[in-house]
């Protein structure tokens, strides 16, 4: 008489397979319908998004998608994302939906604050979330070449970037770096005390250096600007509260 066992191992694979597939087409054909359907459409759990789940979101969509894993985040409600299957799905190709530009700051990790898994997003990480040459080419390459729908900067309180461009800080390379944000201090209008000890300026600061990250970003790059204009892409700034959690979108 033939084990019990040997008769079930024999058969798992194919079963697997089965499920596998199934469990694909399942989340392919709920995100299809409910981009066809208006409906907010929120991805980032198990499975790495796949090119069609991508391509049915539009941008508002997208955005969408990661305010809502901030949400999760502050309420500590947060996905159980399986990131070896999320490694695995996404090891023959990526399909991210947005390319996230952020500082550099150990507090503020992208993936972490919008609740996102491997292979839903590009992220970019320099101090004080500038744009120069290399990250335009790299933003580039997320948008024109691998479709991501949305380029999301996003600045945060207390910033040491920030704060180091308002004292006029000189450090090597650093040095540059800083001059890249000091026009977010001339345009910063602000009828305090204008120094990195004031905590409200330095994120009035912060939040004027992603607008002027953001116009960097359409004046230096007119692949991503023709992209914006033809409704292709949304570049969108935001500003992450190292406090509460919350990411709040600027206007």
């Amino acid at each position: 008489m033939e084990s019990k066992q040997g008769c079930c191992a024999s058969d798992h694979p194919q079963r697997l397979a089965r499920r596998g597939w199934l469990k694909a087409g399942t989340l392919a054909g709920v995100a299809t319908l409910a981009a066809a359907m208006g409906w907010e459409v929120d991805l980032a759990e198990a499975a790495a998004l796949t090119q069609a789940q991508r391509d049915a979101m539009t941008p508002d969509q997208i955005i969408a998608m990661m305010m809502h894993g901030n949400e999760r985040f502050r309420s500590g409600k947060m996905k159980s994302q399986d990131y070896r299957a999320q490694k695995r799905a996404s090891a023959s190709g990526q399909y991210p939906a947005a390319v996230i530009l952020g500082c550099i700051d150990s507090r503020v990790p992208a993936e972490i604050i919008l609740d996102m898994g491997i292979g839903d997003t590009f992220n970019a990480r320099v101090a004080g979330n500038v744009a120069n040459q290399d990250i335009l080419g790299s933003l580039e390459f997320s948008c024109a070449v691998s479709g991501a729908k949305v380029i999301l900067v996003m600045g945060h309180t207390a910033c040491g970037a920030i704060k180091g461009a308002i004292d006029n800080v000189e450090l090597g390379n650093l040095t540059g770096l800083l001059d890249t944000i000091k026009p977010a201090i001339a345009a910063t209008t602000y009828s305090g005390d204008r120094s990195s000890k004031n905590a409200a300026f330095v994120d009035a600061v912060a939040r004027s250096n992603v607008r002027h990250t953001i116009d960097a970003i359409r004046n230096g790059s007119s692949i991503l600007a023709g992209l914006e204009q033809e409704r292709k892409i949304k570049i969108v700034g935001s500003m992450y509260d190292i406090t509460n959690g919350e990411v709040t979108l600027l206007e």
